[in-house]
């Protein structure tokens, strides 16, 4: 992890800001999607098991091999309260998932030389924990659940602290500052997405091949100019027609990358919706 990032990460500890989380908005959506299931405490449960907290070597997905080809390994210890909502699902179908101590021992015992890229822990099992350096003797940066007080540790592998319980839009911000040499405030998700397209006169169709809550990647047999203004309409399948204005704001040849202006409360939470179900059906 680059000294930069490092830095960047130590401005955020303490000080996490929490954005409205677009994963409660379909608490009572996503519980038709299955497998997966919430039981009543809000833990996670896969159809035909007993609760994941509780379910041995069961990944909290049901389906998760031991051996990890992901993107990140992330080394999570902590109680299941920790985290809000399907933050632990929806971050692993993202790249980042939050393994328990047991599913990384097993992991590590097949691939000597697996280690882990961050440690997610709770303040409480900071001072004794003992999953911090691997073989070659590289500690990984560590994010500390904390109360409302933020991060009091002056260890150096502190670079972030995030309040109890943490949820899905605070800790993605986080990894994509903590990993991403180009962050990400919200989640993108692909598309083949039909857009109808406006501008002055002139209408045409592109189509839609990304999209997050903030913009997305055009393919467009129309130019468009950069900053330039267009509207865009889009039928997002199971939450209706979206009408948007967006500016072209870089190029991804041949493709356009646009970003939203002037977002309706009711716009966005189409857009959040869209791209947390999406996910979760993926």
């Amino acid at each position: 992890m680059s000294a930069r990032r490092v830095c960047h990460a130590h401005k955020l500890a303490g000080h996490v800001q929490r954005p409205r989380d677009w994963v409660e908005i379909l608490a009572s959506r996503v519980r038709k999607i299955d497998p997966i299931k919430l039981s009543p405490s809000g833990d996670l449960i896969d159809a035909g098991y007993k609760s994941l907290n509780q379910a041995g070597q069961q990944s909290e997905l049901g389906c998760m091999s031991p051996k990890i080809s992901t993107k990140r390994k992330i080394l999570f210890d902590a109680r299941s309260e920790a985290l809000g909502p399907w933050t632990r699902v929806i971050l692993a179908r993202l790249g980042y998932p939050l393994l328990s101590p047991e599913e990384f021992d097993v992991a590590r015992r097949e691939d000597p030389d697996l280690h882990a890229d961050l440690l997610l822990i709770d303040e409480s099992r900071f001072e004794e924990s003992t999953h911090f350096e691997d073989a070659s003797g590289v500690a990984p940066p560590v994010i500390l659940l904390t109360g409302k007080h933020g991060v009091r540790s002056r260890d150096e592998r502190v670079v972030a602290g995030i309040r109890r319980p943490a949820g899905l839009h605070d800790l993605y911000c986080l990894m994509q500052q903590i990993f991403e040499d180009t962050p990400r405030s919200t989640p993108r998700v692909q598309t083949q997405l039909q857009a109808r397209c406006a501008r002055r006169d002139q209408l045409w169709e592109s189509r839609i091949l990304s999209i997050s809550e903030n913009g997305c990647l055009m393919r467009s047999a129309e130019s468009v100019p950069l900053g330039q203004r267009i509207q865009i309409d889009l039928d997002l399948p199971g939450m209706g027609s979206v009408s948007l204005e967006a500016e072209a704001a870089y190029q991804l040849l041949p493709d356009i990358g646009l970003v939203f202006s002037s977002l309706a409360p009711e716009q966005r939470t189409a857009l959040e919706e869209f791209v947390t179900h999406t996910i979760l059906a993926a």
